[in-house]
């Protein structure tokens, strides 16, 4: 079973902002005036509510509408974001949304083609999954031969060697390692050239290319032989965002051979 983290803090939020706002209105008085003491001690639920409701709040209105940390569990994006780092998403990036409800209430802007997105996976919306966007409304995707089609153009890749993984990643050693011009956004992929363009079951491409709707995005992996992607299950909504991913803040991985954090990618960007 998940745990309903947001739930969670809004309902914190409401129980502790209760019983402070309420004993303010109705008890505080009474007890001062039933007691000759200057200084009259608190019930202690209400102590504790006190304390704790405003920072409840804070992280409550930070994680909700600013930045939220989320940590990376597979290799669906090598080599741009490897197992164990820790990353920041602005949740505001694709407009504001009420916690729990996942309701907009303040359009701000949208996914553009290669922002690397942190979205509600469709089959299961209680999981968040990370991709980079390719296809946006209007356009139209293909994928053959381990090239990219955007209306009709391939998207060129450059060969920039033979990846070596490291810890986690390890198993993608010997894969090759590409650079992607995705229209004006440049980031690097890992295709494996021995494995066929639909290793996961994917049916939605393979009947030819896709045309995105409105209101609907198309999202892959950079790792493309090793991610369950929109390839294989299809399309995001756009209430399923959740923002974009924009920094790592820190990396541990437990399977690395030698110091488990990788100090040079903390604080880099992502692109």
């Amino acid at each position: 079973m998940n745990f309903d983290f947001p739930a969670f803090l809004v309902l914190a939020t409401l129980v502790t902002g209760a019983i402070w706002l309420i004993d303010a209105l109705f008890f505080q008085r009474r007890r001062r005036a039933g007691m000759a003491e200057e200084k009259v001690k608190e019930p202690l639920l209400v102590e504790y509510s006190r304390s704790f409701f405003p920072i409840i709040l804070a992280v409550l209105i930070l994680r909700s509408f600013l930045v939220e940390p989320f940590r990376i569990p597979s290799g669906s994006m090598m080599p741009t974001l490897l197992v164990g780092d820790f990353i920041l998403v602005n949740k505001f990036a694709y407009g504001i949304r009420l916690p729990v409800l996942n309701r907009k209430v303040v359009e701000i802007g949208l996914p553009k083609r290669g922002d690397v997105v942190v979205f509600r996976y469709p089959q299961n919306p209680a999981v968040d999954y990370i991709k980079r966007v390719v296809g946006v409304p209007g356009d139209t995707i293909g994928y053959q031969n381990k090239i990219l089609f955007v209306n009709g153009e391939p998207q060129q890749q450059h060969p920039l060697g033979i990846y070596t993984g490291t810890g986690s990643g390890a198993r993608e050693t010997g894969v090759e390692r590409n650079k992607e011009l995705l229209g004006d956004v440049e980031h690097d992929v890992l295709v494996n050239p021995r494995t066929p363009d639909f290793g996961f079951g994917c049916q939605v491409l393979m009947r030819g290319a896709v045309t995105i709707p409105e209101g609907h995005y198309f999202a892959m992996g950079d790792n493309r032989d090793n991610s369950n992607d929109s390839r294989c299950w299809g399309l995001v909504p756009e209430e399923n965002l959740v923002g974009k991913a924009f920094a790592i803040w820190m990396n541990w991985d437990g399977n690395s051979p030698g110091f488990p954090v990788a100090w040079d990618r903390l604080g880099n960007g992502i692109k």
